[in-house]
């Protein structure tokens, strides 16, 4: 378990920089290149990265690219499932016209509204 390398791993995908991490650590960028070439960190650093990343430490220690390959691969599998399943329960076409016909009620309304104004000058 090389939680160095998961710690860099994490930070690529969530498009965080080492000198950004370093900066919300307080630490210099060469000692975040140094938590990631190691093996352990200690786990008050490692929660500190962890709220940096958005992350839990447990989520860090657990990482692995292939679970992450498998979620990824799942959502779009369900994804594309929902896609071709969605059925419309409605006419798009009758709910157009129900609009239309709103909007055409609401401009009669506006008008015999101005008409009764300008009748009352």
């Amino acid at each position: 378990m090389h939680i160095g390398r998961k710690i860099s791993r994490i930070r690529e995908i969530r498009g965080i920089k080492q000198d950004f991490l370093a900066i919300e650590l307080g630490v210099s960028q060469q000692t975040i290149s140094k938590i990631e070439q190691s093996e352990e960190v200690e786990d008050a650093m490692l929660e500190k990265i962890a709220g940096v990343l958005g992350v839990s430490a447990e989520a860090i220690k657990n990482f692995s690219e292939e679970v992450l390959i498998f979620h990824i691969q799942n959502m779009h599998d369900n994804a594309s499932a929902y896609q071709y399943n969605y059925q419309c329960h409605y006419n798009p076409l009758d709910k157009v016209v129900e609009l239309y016909e709103r909007l055409l009620q609401s401009e009669r309304e506006k008008v015999e509204l101005l008409k009764g104004v300008n009748n009352e000058k």
